[in-house]
């Protein structure tokens, strides 16, 4: 390891650098208010805990807040690492089947998945994009990327719990609202920032530059000022993993071979059970892989803010952001293939047997020719499979534009305009692939030692040598040219009547229309080029790359180590000369998609204000007229009018359905100041969340080996929750909180997978084993609408400890349940967060720790598989030189979490998966001028 020398690295690049005192507003506002500040001055951490709970406190519903102090003192590198210390907010680093990587991607709120949790932008949506293939064509969810949004654009983040009419829909869990800095809120005519720092990733051993800047200028009027803020941040990715690729089979009784030679395989009892009938129908890991990605990440973009007081009464505000995160990735995957053995002749030379599951086994080597009634006949060989996967050009970027007008019309009435745009992409260019059988070998074997930990397994092969690889036995695939996006526009217009007398305080009133569209419009499917002379081992390099020395030190177990690879470059140079891209014959109709929805709603909502108490009513109307088109895969030869003919993926017809409908969505919030000290607030309200861009017109996920699939289901309904919200905060001191506040939902419609309908498709193992193409029936799954109820309690506590001190706390308890009794995607049962801080004049120090229980994640190739629980350890160093110069070290990861993830079978839950991404380190100088 060259540890000691890169954290040497990163201190003298560091100690070249300037970076700023990060700026906040004084005072305290709510989400709707956070850009009427005065001025934004340095403070502490303890100061803006404070700003935060006032923000908490005088807000008239149920909200959480994060200060851009709190941002900039917290060990946190975007939006929703700054979130996961709130109580009720849960992370995850993935949003399809990827695994768990080392920043935050997605954020939920109070045990659901992120898709019920509404992300705005100073009040508006935005469209977003994803790098990784998955959730671009597949898992397609209604969250944002938070990989996208650094910390450093952030003024405040305001969660709202509760729902009040004037919000906007889409979030029927709670909304996240990011409010970004703004020009005439800086005290001084220019402010300028500057951060040069440098990041140390431990397990790919590497350091990369971190670059932030923000210059404000406003005149002397104090009515003009424009806001720059660019970003450019890169930085090293290596994750090490163990995967059961396609979960848990049952040793099978028959097995399909071309015995007499015709071409057409027979169906003929399998060699495995003659052999070993006693284990027929166990349960086996189908493919254990020893999993290696590698990423480099850059993040580059800027916010641009001009706002403009064109009088007392008349304002206008143009802002502007851009992020573009380059994502090139590569994923290799060196797997024992028992299924594939079982299926062509293997057998099992001992075996332990627990409740169902073969957890130990030692299989006979290949190669060998196998005799059925007087005939001999042999196996192809392969013994295990190994998949190299090259993404170069992954991206993800997103980008929008609003211009907004506040207009006080008289001293009573106040509008609000705005209009704007928002687009993200996500792009997966080239998926640079082989796939090659590993050896004909001498056995092999495994042993399973319980949900959490890696699976000891082995080959007879030699990992570091290239030459123990098969081509012949191998397949080139992979998704070509995709390029999802996902863009709005919209326009809004907000009034408030104000009045000085009375209870009722105000009368707010608005409407807002959004033309909403994501979509992937074409993709190509490569597959090998058969006229080309790829199955000729001597065609493919015999110098390579080979797994890292430490590769898979830190997840335990004993699995293969030195493994060979083909660069990148070697693999995109194998792609160019044996794949087949040919349009239309490799066109995957199965991964183009369009939803397209415009959205118009109005509302009306009454403030109420009183001595001891105030409160909001008020409703909201929301129209969605959606346009939902996807391709349907046909029997080959259906003669349906409109069919496409000449994929290579069978017939297609492609499909438009229209999804219309209308909700009235009630809301009312009430808080009692009972002391001065002590608030009781309660909430009802329905909300809205609409189903997921995958779950209307997903594209369709196929497993050959149990012949099962899932797909999307254009007539799904909205999720509407009808929700009942309690809490009781007592502050006790400045900074001091005990709160206590229990919620109940009750979900209409909430999307589950029930359905499923028979289609014919092409069978990718049988067309790989046969070496033709080869079609087969598929029972296909698809979501459905059915009900749940999530319910919980969550407790918070906040104290400063003497003149430096300070502790924060909280925990979450959930439990949800859907009437199909299905389990909830995303629902953890405990989460807590808790941190320690310190701070004077010229050293702050903070260290915080974040669990999350176990929680169903998804399915992967129609298996069922959950993430198991974990817990994230972080520190945050700084030290103020002078007014103008600071030092911090950020520390993310430290404990270096493990992501285990498990598999629900007819046998109990199984390992599926487990991944170490280790730890990170940030130092940085800031100055300030």
């Amino acid at each position: 390891m060259t540890c000691k020398k890169s954290l040497l690295t990163v201190a003298i690049l560091s100690s070249l650098s300037f970076a700023a005192q990060a700026q906040q507003a004084d005072g305290s506002q709510s989400s709707t208010d956070a850009t009427n500040l005065d001025t934004i001055t340095v403070v502490g951490i303890r100061s803006s805990l404070e700003k935060s709970l006032n923000t908490k406190r005088d807000a008239s519903s149920h909200v959480e807040a994060v200060s851009a102090e709190d941002i900039g003192k917290l060990p946190a590198k975007n939006v929703a690492d700054t979130l996961r210390e709130l109580p009720g907010v849960s992370i995850s680093s993935s949003s399809a089947s990827e695994g768990g990587f080392d920043e935050a991607d997605r954020v939920s709120l109070r045990g659901t998945s992120p898709s019920l949790t509404q992300t705005t932008v100073n009040g508006h949506g935005v469209g977003t994009g994803d790098w990784f293939v998955l959730s671009q064509v597949q898992t397609v969810g209604r969250s944002v990327s938070y990989s996208l949004l650094p910390s450093e654009i952030v003024d405040q983040v305001i969660v709202h719990k509760t729902s009040e009419a004037k919000l906007v829909e889409g979030g029927a869990a709670g909304s996240v609202d990011i409010i970004t800095r703004k020009p005439l809120n800086f005290d001084k005519n220019f402010t300028g920032e500057l951060s040069v720092g440098a990041v140390y990733a431990d397990q790919p051993d590497d350091t990369k530059p971190q670059i932030d800047a923000l210059l404000n200028w406003k005149n002397d009027a104090g009515n003009f000022g424009v806001l720059f803020q660019p970003f450019y941040e890169k930085r090293s990715l290596r994750r090490d993993g163990q995967e059961v690729v396609g979960g848990y089979a049952a040793v099978p009784g028959t097995t399909s071979v071309d015995i007499d030679g015709d071409g057409i395989p027979e169906t003929i009892p399998s060699a495995v059970s003659q052999a070993n009938p006693d284990l027929v129908g166990m349960l086996y890991p189908n493919e254990i892989g020893a999993v290696l990605f590698e990423q480099q990440r850059e993040r580059k973009g800027a916010t641009v803010d001009i706002q403009f007081k064109a009088s007392d009464t008349l304002e206008f505000n143009l802002n502007g952001f851009y992020s573009k995160l380059k994502a090139d990735n590569y994923n290799r995957n060196y797997m024992m293939w028992a299924s594939h053995a079982l299926g062509n002749g293997a057998t099992f030379s001992n075996a332990t047997v627990k409740n169902g599951v073969i957890t130990s086994g030692t299989l006979n080597g290949d190669g060998i020719a196998n005799v059925y009634n007087g005939t001999t006949y042999a196996n192809d060989g392969a013994y295990g499979i190994y998949d190299m996967i090259s993404r170069p050009g992954a991206s993800s970027q997103t980008n929008y534009i609003t211009l907004d007008a506040d207009w006080q019309a008289t001293d009573a009435l106040g509008f609000k305009f705005q209009a704007g745009t928002s687009e993200g992409i996500g792009k997966s260019p080239t998926q640079n692939v082989i796939e090659t059988g590993t050896q004909y070998g001498s056995g092999a074997s495994w042993a399973m030692n319980g949900i959490g930990n890696v699976i000891d397994w082995s080959m007879g092969d030699d990992y570091g040598n290239p030459a123990s690889s098969i081509p012949s036995a191998g397949w080139i695939f992979g998704g070509q040219d995709i390029e999802v996006k996902d863009k709005e526009d919209w326009f809004s217009a907000d009034g408030e009547y104000a009045w000085t007398e009375g209870t009722l305080a105000s009368l707010d009133f608005g409407v807002r229309y959004t033309d909403h569209d994501r979509h992937n419009d074409y993709e190509i499917a490569q597959g090998p080029n058969w006229s080309s002379n790829w199955t000729d081992p001597s065609a493919y390099p015999t110098s390579t790359g080979q797994y890292p020395g430490d590769f898979g030190n830190d997840l335990g177990g004993n699995t293969p180590s030195g493994i060979w690879y083909y660069t990148p470059e070697q693999l995109a140079a194998l792609n160019a000369e044996f794949a087949n891209r040919n349009y239309p014959e490799r066109f995957y109709f199965s991964d183009v998609y369009g939803v397209k929805e415009k959205n118009a709603a109005a509302y009306i909502q009454a403030n109420f204000q009183s001595d001891r108490w105030s409160g909001n009513i008020g409703v909201r109307y929301v129209h969605t007229s959606g346009d939902i088109r996807y391709n349907q895969a046909l029997a080959l030869n259906s003669g349906l009018p409109g069919a496409v003919v000449g994929s290579a993926f069978g017939d297609y017809l492609p499909v438009k359905v229209k999804n219309n409908y209308g909700k009235f969505l009630p809301s009312a919030n009430i808080k009692f100041d009972l002391t001065d000290d002590l608030v009781l607030r309660g909430a009802a309200s329905q909300t809205l969340t609409r189903p997921d861009y995958s779950a209307l017109a997903g594209s369709l996920s196929l497993d050959d080996l149990t012949h099962t699939g899932s797909g999307g289901n254009p007539e799904l309904k909205p999720l509407v929750s009808s929700n009942a919200d309690v809490s009781l905060e007592w502050y006790f001191m400045p900074r001091g909180l005990l709160a206590a506040s229990a919620f109940y939902m009750k979900m209409k419609d909430y999307v589950d997978v029930g359905g499923s309908t028979v289609i014919q498709y092409k069978d990718q193992q049988a067309s790989f084993d046969q070496g033709t193409d080869v079609y087969s029936n598929y029972t296909v799954t698809v979501p459905v609408n059915t009900d749940a109820t999530v319910k919980g309690i969550e407790l918070t506590y906040q104290q400063p400890i003497g003149e430096w001190f300070g502790v924060n706390a909280n925990y979450t308890y959930t439990d949800g349940d859907t009437d199909t009794e299905t389990p909830m995607f995303g629902t953890s049962k405990n989460t807590y967060n808790i941190a320690g801080y310190f701070e004077n004049d010229a050293f702050s120090a903070r260290v915080s720790y974040s669990y999350r229980d176990k929680f169903y994640a998804g399915a992967s190739r129609a298996t069922p598989f959950y993430q198991d629980d974990f817990g994230v350890l972080s520190a945050s160093l700084g030290y103020k030189i002078n007014d103008h110069l600071s030092v911090s070290l950020d520390g993310l990861n430290l404990n270096n979490p493990k992501y285990k993830y498990y598999t629900d079978t007819s046998a109990g839950f199984l390992p599926y998966s487990i991944y170490s991404n280790g730890r990170q380190y940030y130092l940085n100088l800031r100055a300030k001028f």
